[in-house]
């Protein structure tokens, strides 16, 4: 499998390529259709699995490169749904000792997840827009607005 555009420069994965055209799958959507081979040209330097993973919104992919394990991500989910916390209260309330939780922290902001939050005069940290976007992905019951498809049929 390989990664193609299109001539408007849509990336498709390449499933079976014949003598005028190929039969390619959208990441997005999994839609399969040919398209004339003329109008095709590989990507180079592009993993089909890269290209594959672009079905998951961006925020998810952030997310799930960035947490290593479910404390992780509950961390994450914590700050997104409390909002600001002081370091000193995620000390006290949560099983993570100090080393542990600023090497979590600083990976979170490198990922762009978390952010430095002044609280109460103390320091802290906030969930980006960012990480707030992916928890409500991975949300069963998230509204994601009309475009998302749910079990539900709607």
């Amino acid at each position: 499998m390989r990664t193609v555009r299109d001539d408007t420069g849509r990336r498709y994965l390449l499933v079976k390529q014949s003598g005028e055209s190929s039969l390619v799958r959208d990441p997005e959507t999994g839609e399969e259709e040919y398209v004339a081979n003329d109008r095709l040209s590989a990507v180079e330097g592009t993993s089909p699995l890269a290209t594959a993973a672009t079905a998951v919104p961006e925020s998810v992919r952030r997310l799930l490169t960035a947490v290593p394990n479910d404390r992780a991500l509950g961390l994450v989910v914590e700050l997104a749904d409390t909002g600001p916390t002081p370091v000193v209260d995620l000390l006290a309330a949560y099983d993570l000792c100090e080393s542990d939780l600023h090497g979590l922290l600083s990976e979170f902001r490198a990922a762009g997840l978390v952010r430095e939050a002044e609280v109460h005069s103390a320091r802290g940290y906030d969930a980006t827009d960012l990480a707030r976007e992916a928890v409500a992905h991975l949300r069963p019951d998230a509204d994601l607005g009309p475009d998302v498809a749910t079990d539900d049929g709607g």
